[in-house]
């Protein structure tokens, strides 16, 4: 969480004088960990909590691992102020802890703030090449974990008539090829906090979700980790489906995400930016789309037939090739109209791990 003085208070149309706290929670390094589960230690949740600490905010950001390297930097670039908790979005436990360390830390000076910033994928691939596992991981962390911890700090939240601030993805909103398990996550956890923005908007509480596109954070830097991810599900596919689509097809998906990756804008600063604005400004957005061809990308889905969506995207990000069982001369191929033989070899930057 984060106190915030009375001197940030005046001009940023913060109801009263009383110093008030506010919770960052991050699940930034959930997208290359095993079994990942979240913490401030990279990527925008610990850019974010450098920034309120030098502000002069009090925060408590939670962390997977307390003596990671991102939360060993921020106990020595951070003031004393701000405080690390561990906490496993996977485990209720936790969450428990953490909510119950809150409200005891928070009884004099009530809560301003929280943002979920939980974000694990770690496969891309087809749906039905996605383990079903894969799937109830990713809403594990990035809903119910997110849910729960909302749902928890929202009678402090109701009372301080403080803000609520969401990671989500363009991948919640558009069929981005190859993120299902990671994209229907997002959808249900954006769907939940534009549910609460209706919901609390009678007790003052401004509730913004994020929606970045992709950013050179720890996770998009990590090459190894998608590579072993990659082997992990070759290894793991049945025969009949690795027959059916052939380890080519997995192998060019793949290699079309890395060259997006590479693409990924170095400096997280329009991510942070935005966590700020939705914490501070009197009216802040209910959207906020930081990063480079977004808007383009949000303009293309809303207002351009449904054909040219989704080639957009193909061009955009991964343009699949056919499946091994549709190529010409394989025994009962049919190959579609808008498969691709020999997709474009340089996709556009991809939302994945941008939170």
């Amino acid at each position: 969480m984060f106190l915030i003085q009375k001197q940030i208070l005046k001009g940023r149309g913060f109801p009263g004088a009383q110093p008030r706290w506010g919770a960052l929670e991050n699940v930034e390094s959930v997208q290359f960990m095993p079994r990942a589960r979240g913490g401030c230690d990279s990527g925008f949740g610990k850019e974010a909590a450098k920034k309120l600490d030098a502000m002069g905010f009090k925060v408590l950001a939670t962390v997977l691992d307390l003596d990671s390297p991102g939360a060993l930097e921020l106990r020595a670039c951070c003031s004393p102020h701000l405080r690390l908790l561990q906490m496993d979005l996977t485990k209720p436990g936790d969450i428990s802890r953490a909510l119950e360390f809150t409200k005891a830390h928070t009884t004099s000076t009530g809560l301003w703030g929280l943002v979920n910033n939980a974000g694990l994928n770690d496969i891309v691939a087809d749906a039905e090449l996605s383990p079903l596992a894969t799937f109830r991981s990713c809403m594990e962390v990035n809903f119910f974990g997110t849910l729960q911890l909302t749902k928890g700090l929202l009678p402090l939240l109701r009372r301080s008539r403080g803000r609520i601030v969401t990671l989500g993805s363009p991948a919640g909103d558009m069929p981005y090829p190859c993120l299902g398990a990671y994209g229907t996550s997002k959808a249900a956890v954006v769907l939940l906090m534009d549910t609460f923005n209706c919901e609390l908007l009678p007790w003052g509480v401004k509730v913004s979700v994020i929606q970045p596109g992709c950013f050179k954070t720890e996770s998009v830097k990590n090459v190894s980790n998608w590579e072993r991810r990659k082997r992990l599900l070759l290894s793991s596919l049945p025969q009949e489906l690795l027959q059916a689509y052939g380890e080519d097809y997995i192998e060019h998906a793949h290699g079309q995400f890395l060259h997006s990756l590479s693409l990924a804008l170095p400096d997280l600063s329009p991510v942070v930016d935005a966590i700020i604005d939705a914490l501070l400004a009197a009216q802040p957005q209910s959207r906020y789309y930081p990063g480079r061809g977004v808007g383009l990308m949000y303009f293309i889905h809303y207002y351009l037939p449904e054909g040219l969506r989704r080639r957009f995207l193909q061009a955009f990000f991964i343009s699949p090739c056919l499946p091994s069982a549709l190529r010409p001369g394989k025994p009962g191929s049919t190959p579609t109209q808008n498969a691709t033989q020999v997709p474009d070899p340089n996709p556009g930057p991809s939302p994945t791990v941008a939170q």
